[in-house]
């Protein structure tokens, strides 16, 4: 590996390098999704600057056919605050653009956090980022990552993944909930939260991934107990999450318990229970599940009370959303 310079301690006021490292064929949405996140946060007031850079230098031409322009080549760089990698069908067979895993060492080596978008992981994985970490990638391709690269715990089901300084993220659109996450870890919720609302970001994306989130609605606790009670939630909304066992599981009083979710979310434990299971009702149904299902798997009991949630919340039933927002495109 070439001599690099560790990515300078981030003053406070200072902006944060964010370094797209694009190539020929890469996908346009992970390379503008999570350009568009920090982008934003920049203009609501958070500090960043955004550089695109591509293996040789040279301006590249996305799988739809778009020419971006390129700052730089990745090793006349200047060192990054954070370093992002988006997919391409390419990298899931093996097939990396000429330079691509140099650049990504280089570039993760100098900088203080490595991101990829979707299939971006396997560039991660090929330049031996994620030996012996937890990673995810898009749904259809976490079998071949785990098998490809055998020293990698890949997570089906993540929308993202933090393994230290590594992060990784699920298919496309994912790239923008990993943006977000890591505009609230340097900015604070609060403009990730405006950063949402500006984009217009809600929690119903096509899927494979089971993991939900829900960051343009809530956002993130700092109390650890509570973050890792709403993890649990986001993970299986149909399990029983009532106040006695979520209280238990914290190991807080159920008085206790209710005032931090009050504080940190602005409802009680049963309103954002019942929040987090509509997000997965809304995800199933887009998804082409049937009504029935979709009540069982979230929880939410019988199709009665799916339809009078959903009259309640969104003026539609569940049927008529189920037509309106079902694709059976994969």
């Amino acid at each position: 590996m070439p001599e690099t310079t560790p990515a300078p301690a981030h003053a406070p006021g200072a902006a944060r390098r964010i370094l797209m490292l694009a190539f020929e064929g890469a996908r346009l949405l992970d390379v503008t999704g999570p350009l568009e996140v920090f982008s934003a946060a920049a203009r609501l007031g958070g500090h960043y600057e955004i550089r695109i850079c591509s293996p040789d230098g040279r301006d590249i031409t996305a799988a739809s056919g778009t020419r971006l322009a390129v700052d730089a080549a990745a090793h006349l760089s200047p060192p990054a605050d954070t370093v992002l990698v988006p997919g391409a069908e390419e990298l899931t067979e093996g097939r990396f653009p000429p330079g691509l895993p140099d650049a990504v060492r280089t570039l993760a080596a100098r900088s203080r956090r490595t991101a990829s978008v979707c299939a971006g992981a396997f560039a991660l994985a090929d330049a031996g980022l994620l030996d012996g970490r937890r990673a995810t990638t898009h749904w259809r391709h976490t079998g071949t990552l785990a098998a490809r690269y055998p020293s990698v715990s890949v997570d089906p089901d993540a929308l993202y993944v933090q393994d230290g300084t590594v992060f990784t993220s699920a298919g496309v659109s994912a790239g923008i909930d990993l943006a977000l996450a890591l505009v609230e870890a340097d900015e604070g919720p609060d403009l990730a939260r405006e950063v949402a609302r500006d984009l217009v970001v809600f929690m119903q994306r096509p899927g494979g991934q089971s993991q939900f989130s829900v960051p343009a609605r809530t956002p993130r606790p700092r109390h650890d107990a509570l973050r890792a009670l709403l993890d649990a939630i986001a993970a299986d909304p149909a399990a029983d999450h009532s106040l006695a066992p979520l209280a238990a599981r914290a190991g807080l009083s159920t008085r206790h318990l209710s005032r931090l979710f009050r504080e940190h979310t602005g409802t009680t434990p049963a309103g954002y229970v019942e929040a987090v299971r509509l997000e997965a009702a809304q995800t199933f149904l887009a998804n082409g599940e049937s009504v029935t299902a979709t009540a069982r798997r979230t929880g939410i009991g019988s199709d009665e009370s799916l339809r009078r949630l959903f009259l309640r919340r969104f003026g539609v039933t569940p049927s008529a959303y189920r037509a309106r927002f079902h694709t059976t495109a994969r």
